[in-house]
Order: structure tokens, then sequence, then C-alpha cells
């Protein structure tokens, strides 16, 4: 199938002037918003309109909704967060209608809209001063409020599914799955969701340090409609890392390039036909089942691509090898043996405690650091203790560990006898962790209750063998 390319590209195409971006609603609005394209959506949803039937006709079998940044956090800049609920809504409805306007004119091949989600312009795995590196601009609770409120207005408005794109740091990711789950439970209906990767570096990291393994099994419990890569650079340059995900992923892949690399200019270099040659080689290789443009494209390099791909065959779905477990890498069993490095343990270790108690984070973190240089496989974190504020100080140390790539590669074992900190743990962390543990001490009903948020957040866990009589 065929995604459309480049919305931002079309709109410069138009050299809007701040009035347009303002319309008569917004005339006296308190800060600019040129640059605002979400906000187009209630000033000018006729040029969105236009461009979304300039894709339709070039071959685009899926248009996406101008809603890239439309959540409270990116829009905040501009003082326009309380207009999320009424752009998405828009938006869908600009795009539902020239979507339903297509098939209209051909019934045998519908047209699709996929509600756009964008990854905000801050992560919450990394911290934005280099003097503190457990600071976090933004939180999970946080994303997952804003993403709740923009997937609502998305689904109302008509969606057929849900784009969560150009992720750059896979717990962002998971709060859009959150949201989204939130969403479906409200509505009584899912939706399919498709998610898709930007990667930072020709190492294949996503900005936030993930490899490609890591993000697929990170997110897997979700068992998204399809995964893929977006952004970046240019299809030459994606190829390799693209393998990667086609070989280990178990559902559909999707491919939308840049149309090659920018010049100082901002400029981007390939043409529609070589974009289409890069592109149909994915096909040819028989790696993807979804392809479009993303920055520099525009209708005509869909148009090309679409020609281009017409003789091959999509990939079949297959099911790949993902890792078990996931810190900045994937992780696998290998023989079956794990060893668990448990120094960072406030029950285990006086010195870890004394170094917590006194706030001596630089040197707790160290220890973590040596565990993993001689050898640990993963690593068991536990607060639990009188004078600590347990949930504090388990984030407080995640987000620590989250700055040290050396001890961030490998997975972290959470351990706490408080549900809730295993709960606001969980939410720190954008691998999948183990949670240490669940037992049935409590009751059955109470253990699968637990046991469900725990899968529905990603985790795995130890279940330890005793019951309400021990």
């Amino acid at each position: 199938m065929l995604l459309d390319g480049a919305m931002g590209t079309m709109i410069q195409r138009y050299a809007l002037g701040e009035e347009d971006y303002r319309g008569e609603e917004f005339s006296s609005h308190e800060v600019l918003l040129a640059g605002n394209n979400d906000i187009l959506a209630l000033s000018r949803p006729d040029l969105l309109s236009a461009i979304h039937r300039a894709y339709l006709e070039a071959g685009s079998d899926i248009i996406t909704t101008c809603t890239f940044n439309a959540q409270a956090i990116s829009q905040a800049e501009y003082r326009t967060e309380h207009l999320v609920r009424r752009i998405n809504l828009a938006a869908a409805a600009v795009a539902r209608a020239e979507a339903d306007r297509m098939t209209a004119l051909s019934p045998e091949r519908p047209r699709f809209v996929a509600g756009s989600v964008g990854p905000t312009g801050k992560t919450a795995s990394m911290s934005p001063d280099v003097d503190d590196p457990a600071m976090r601009a933004v939180d999970f609770d946080m994303l997952q409020r804003a993403y709740a409120e923009q997937i609502e207005a998305l689904v109302e408005g008509g969606v057929d599914l849900l784009l969560v794109e150009t992720a750059f740091d896979t717990l962002n990711v998971k709060a859009a799955l959150a949201a989204a789950e939130q969403v479906f439970a409200c509505k009584g209906r899912r939706l399919p969701i498709m998610l898709s990767v930007t990667i930072a570096d020709a190492a294949g990291r996503m900005l936030a340090g993930q490899t490609l393994e890591a993000f697929l099994c990170s997110t897997a419990h979700f068992s998204p409609f399809s995964v893929g890569l977006n952004c970046s650079f240019g299809a030459e340059q994606m190829l390799p890392f693209l393998k990667q995900i086609a070989s280990a992923a178990p559902c559909y892949i999707s491919a939308y390039p840049n149309a090659g690399i920018p010049d100082q200019m901002g400029h981007y270099d390939q043409t529609p036909e070589i974009m289409a040659r890069n592109v149909a080689h994915f096909a040819e290789l028989g790696l993807v089942n979804i392809v479009g443009g993303c920055c520099g494209s525009t209708p005509d390099h869909i148009r090309s691509i679409a020609e281009a791909v017409a003789e091959y065959k999509p990939r079949p779905k297959q099911q790949g090898k993902l890792p078990w477990l996931a810190g900045l890498d994937g992780f696998f069993t290998g023989n079956g043996f794990i060893n668990v490095g448990e120094r960072c343990n406030v029950a285990g270790s006086r010195k870890f405690l004394r170094l917590i108690k006194e706030g001596s984070y630089d040197e707790a973190l160290t220890i973590a650091r040596k565990q993993v240089r001689d050898g640990a496989m993963m690593l068991d974190i536990n607060m639990d203790d009188a004078m600590l504020d347990t949930q504090q100080q388990m984030c407080h140390f995640l987000n620590l560990m989250a700055s040290d790539p050396e001890v961030a590669r490998v997975p972290w074992m959470i351990d706490s006898s408080r549900f809730e900190v295993i709960v606001a743990a969980l939410k720190s962390i954008q691998g999948k962790a183990i949670v240490n543990s669940l037992s049935l001490k409590e009751g059955e009903e109470l253990f699968l209750q637990r046991a469900e948020q725990i899968k529905r957040a990603g985790a795995a866990l130890v279940v330890m063998a005793f019951d309400e009589e021990g």
C-alpha cells in the first residue's frame, strides 16, 4: 500500500504568511503562529484538502492527517494547547472527506486515513540539562495525558488507523500506546496502530539510545499493525536498518524515507525517479508492505513510487526472533542461564544503602557500572527501606542509570514489595524490564489484576511460588 508524502514540504510551497496561519479567528492571538502547520486545519482547511487530494490522485492508499504536533506539549509553544481537540477533529474531517471522495470514484480501491501522532519535541528518557542527568522535561503521565486528548479527537474525527511516527524515544511511544489503549477502552473499539521510528546515526540507534531490536522488543506487547522507519535519511542509507526490522518483526513493515539528504539550504536532492528506484528496491527484496515518502517528498515522488513498486509482491507476515528483554540493546537468553547483579539493592548492600541515604548518586551509579563490567547480564534495583522515599528514590536512580550507556545497555529488574513503586518505575524505563515479583499471597484476584497491569506496561514478570498459606 502507498502512504502519502511530506506535509511540511507541500505547505512550504504555498509560501504562507502569518495571516494565513491566523485566519480571521486568531487575528489577535498573542504570539506568532507561523510554522504551526497543525492550526491550518482551522485557519486554512482548503489548503490541507488540496494537499490530501494531490496525494490521493498521485496514488496514495493512506493519507495522514496534519496533526504531527497537535498535542498539548507541542502546541504550548504557540499558546494554542486549548485548541488541541478542535485541531484534531478538524484535521481528521478534512482528510476523511478527501479519502471518501476518492473512494467513491473507485469503490473497488478504498482509501484510508491515518491519524498522525508525532513524538513531541521532548524526551522522557533523557535530560535536557547536562548538569542534572536525572532531570526530565516531560514524564510518562504528562505524555499519556497529551496523547490521550489527541487520539480521542482523531478517533472521533473518523480516522481508520493511528500512525505513531518519527519515534526517537521508546518511552514516548509507550506513553502513546498507553493513551491509545485508554481511548480504545473508553470508546469500546480498537484501531490498528502503525509505529514508525527515526534513527539518529549510522549505527542504527534511536536518539534515546535504543537499537531497533530493542525497540521491537519494548513495543511488541501492543501487537502493532506495522512497524517501520521514516525520516532519518534517504532510502539507500535506510536499507540495512530496514533489513534488521524486516528480519525480526512479526507484523507488517513500512518505510517512508526522505527524498535524499538536505543541502545547506534545506532542499532535498532526490528527484521522483531516483527516489522511486531506491524505494522500489525495498519491494524487490521483499522487505515492505507499506511505502511512501517523508521530508522533501511530493505527489510527484509518490506517483513515481506507485509506478515503481506496482510489479512487486508485498512482504509476507512472518515471525522473526525477537529479544526477550531489552535495555538499550536487545537481550537474548543464550544458554538459559541469567546472571543478575543484585548490588543496587538497599536490602542486600549496606554500602549502596548508605550512598543512597547520603545522596551520593554518582558513586552509587559506579556500583551498577561495575556489575555490568563484571559480567552481570541484568541489574536488580531495590529501594525498599523505611528511611527512604522508595518511589522517589527508585525513579530518580533509574533516570540516572538511563544516562549511562554502559548501565542502560542491559535489561533492568524492578524489585519492590510495593506495587505502586513498580508501576512508577515501569513508567521510567524505555526498554523491556522484569518485575520482581508477584505472588498469590494476597489472593488470586489481586494477582491477576496486577499481572495484567504489568503485561500492559510491556514488562516480564517473576512469579514467586507461594500463596495465602505460604
